[in-house]
């Protein structure tokens, strides 16, 4: 897909069809004929229930039901949700869209296990969401890791090099797919186009994770987007920054490669039958929304995000990063949307200025890590509310007592894999104490969410360094997920590795 896709939006006859919200009109229409319904959900909206019906409101309440042939079946879509779901992939400039309501996991999900058989090898980087990971226990593939390399002087993950992408196809030219993030939860972009060049020319197919990548499409000044780029799937988090409800998201395919048909079959093997319709209407609406008006609103984006980035970096011990990282092997561009602020400069952790914000200035962000921050800055964000960011960071700038030299300067620690994620996951084990697991393989899940890139993966060596930084970030209060020990004292670790 040629990358002038967003110039191409603005013709009479995309804002035609794209003021139209199929599923959306067909949810209105359903509501307003009054239907006695014997159906589930079962508090009929929301007669049952008035405690709910007060809580969420009687319009939410009225929106949430069942499918039935006015309102179509996710499952099998064959009038508006079909309509609607054709209409999107217009909007995003591919040949297929599905609407997801399991989340960008499912998404995730379904891409790998349709690319992936028993013993099939993806390349991918290390520092995949969690939910890649799972999907390749879930098919039994063997993910071949490409370390994505760490910025010296900000501690976070980086992207895949082109260079380094072209060597693991070259020592594995078996691979059936290679696995992207477009961007990193940071805002690091991979040489995209480059990626999905080199894959093809040896028939590997290109899954991208576009999680936090939805705006990429509907403004030029924004990285190039894995469907313009010729990826063959790209998994969107419309809910992230393309501002639809939480938990629906995208499928984008481009059909070359990949059969639609299957992929749909695939989808349903992990996708819900009962869909949530104020899920599905919201990506019908908000998809609307970005064709019709995405430039303009991430014009404003891009404007709040650089001014608060210019805004933080003088209050000092802070900084909040841009492109100018880029040019990095690693860092082929950048989101300048995501405000990725470092504080090791502060002498306080990522996660201590997370915990701040929330407990003593009642601002959320999106997470923290060892020793930087992300403010996301999307669709619905005001001057105002970025004012009261910066100034709440100034305050905690003057009271900060914190020393560099106790902190850990870096994120990710590059794994030593001594197993496939689902020979660890199914295989014997036992619980172990967290320090006694040095030199052990780890046989399940530690993760720091958000954003939910694991510390260490079922199959990979629990290292000195690994304890050490669990231990590191949970005394500095973040949120470790994955383990069974939800205390984390224990880990379990494979019998006899």
């Amino acid at each position: 897909m040629e990358r002038t896709y967003i110039d191409k939006q603005m013709d009479n006859d995309f804002i035609k069809r794209q003021q139209h919200a199929p599923l959306g009109d067909a949810l209105k229409a359903y509501q307003s004929r009054r239907v006695v319904p014997f159906d589930v959900p079962g508090h009929k909206q929301g007669k049952g229930s008035r405690q709910l019906k007060a809580f969420f409101g009687e319009q939410a309440m009225g929106l949430d039901v069942n499918s039935s042939k006015p309102l179509d079946n996710l499952c099998h879509p064959i009038s508006v949700i079909k309509q609607s779901e054709a209409l999107a992939a217009d909007a995003f400039g591919c040949d297929a869209a599905f609407f997801m309501v399991n989340g960008t996991t499912s998404c995730v999900q379904a891409m790998i296990m349709s690319s992936l058989r028993e013993g099939d090898k993806i390349i991918m980087p290390r520092n995949v969401h969690r939910s890649a990971i799972n999907a390749v226990i879930l098919c039994g593939a063997v993910p071949i890791y490409v370390n994505p390399g760490i910025h010296e002087k900000l501690g976070i993950s980086l992207g895949m090099s082109l260079f380094d992408v072209q060597a693991a196809i070259k020592k594995h030219p078996d691979a059936k797919a290679v696995f992207v993030n477009n961007p990193t939860y940071y805002g690091v972009c991979p040489d995209i186009e480059g990626i999905v060049d080199a894959a093809h020319k040896h028939g590997m197919l290109v899954l991208a994770d576009e999680a936090h990548g939805t705006h990429f499409y509907f403004n030029e000044k924004l990285p190039v987007a894995a469907m313009h780029a010729g990826a063959d799937m790209s998994a969107v988090s419309m809910h992230k920054t393309g501002g639809s409800l939480t938990q629906s998201s995208m499928l984008l395919v481009n059909s070359e490669r990949v059969s639609i048909d299957h992929m749909r079959t695939i989808i349903n093997l992990t996708q819900t039958t009962s869909a949530s319709y104020l899920l599905l209407g919201s990506l019908d609406i908000a998809r609307r929304e970005l064709a019709l008006h995405g430039k303009q609103t991430f014009e404003k984006v891009l404007e709040l995000a650089e001014y608060a980035r210019a805004e933080i970096n003088v209050i000092g011990g802070y900084y909040a990063f841009s492109s100018e990282i880029a040019g990095h092997e690693a860092v082929h561009d950048f989101d300048r949307t995501k405000l990725s602020i470092n504080t090791f400069a502060l002498g306080l952790a990522g996660f201590e200025v997370y915990d701040i914000l929330r407990d003593e200035y009642e601002i959320q962000i999106e997470f923290g890590d060892v020793a930087n921050f992300l403010a996301i800055i999307s669709v619905g964000d005001t001057h105002l509310a970025i004012e009261r960011l910066v100034a709440s960071l100034a305050q905690i700038g003057r009271q900060a007592k914190g020393h560099k030299q106790d902190m850990f300067d870096h994120e990710y620690i590059s794994p030593i894999v001594k197993a496939t994620p689902k020979q660890a996951f199914y295989g014997k084990q036992e619980k172990v104490l967290l320090e006694d697991a040095v030199g052990r393989v780890s046989a399940e899940f530690v993760t720091c969410y958000p954003p939910g890139i694991p510390v260490v993966a079922p199959g990979e060596v629990v290292t000195a360094e690994i304890v050490e930084y669990i231990h590191y970030a949970k005394d500095k209060g973040a949120m470790l997920t994955g383990a069974q020990d939800m205390d984390l004292t224990h880990i379990n670790v494979l019998e006899g590795e």
